[in-house]
């Protein structure tokens, strides 16, 4: 306690030493936490990815195929017809998606119909982090290893 002005008042103070431990203790802790989230972004981008092929993106494909009997040709704009109605869909009760998917490194996803890996339905894919077709590829027929 000091007396400021003639009154008795709690001063707080930290020394350099106490400073420096402090700065000293979260250093390390950010050195231990940060080697476990590296490359966790990348990651959560191919689980993103994932999860709009398998199930986001083509739960809107078989909705529009329910209401239309088909999937949505190349031709007719792909993906695009799942926002925006095609003049070929019969029965169409869209949108299907508010808007064009975008993988989560910000590029359109890859659609064909009819499909030349899955020649039953339809191909669609991200060309992954690196943008061109490759092994990184999220995509939803199984590759021939």
């Amino acid at each position: 306690m000091r007396k400021i002005n003639g009154q008795k008042k709690a001063v707080m103070g930290f020394t350099l030493v106490e400073l420096m431990l402090v700065v000293i203790i979260i250093g390390t802790l950010v050195a231990m936490v940060m080697p476990r989230l590296s490359g966790r972004s990348e990651q959560a981008k191919v689980s993103a990815a994932k999860a709009d092929v398998s199930a986001n993106i083509a739960t809107a494909l078989k909705l529009y195929e329910l209401d239309n009997g088909n999937f949505p040709s190349s031709a007719d704009g792909g993906l695009t017809a799942l926002f925006t109605k095609p003049a070929s869909a019969t029965n169409w009760n869209g949108p299907y998606l508010e808007k064009k998917p975008l993988d989560p490194w910000g590029r359109e996803y890859q659609y064909r119909n009819p499909g030349t890996h899955r020649t039953f339905d339809y191909d669609l894919y991200s060309l992954g982090p690196d943008g061109q077709e490759s092994e990184d590829d999220v995509k939803n027929w199984e590759s021939a290893s």
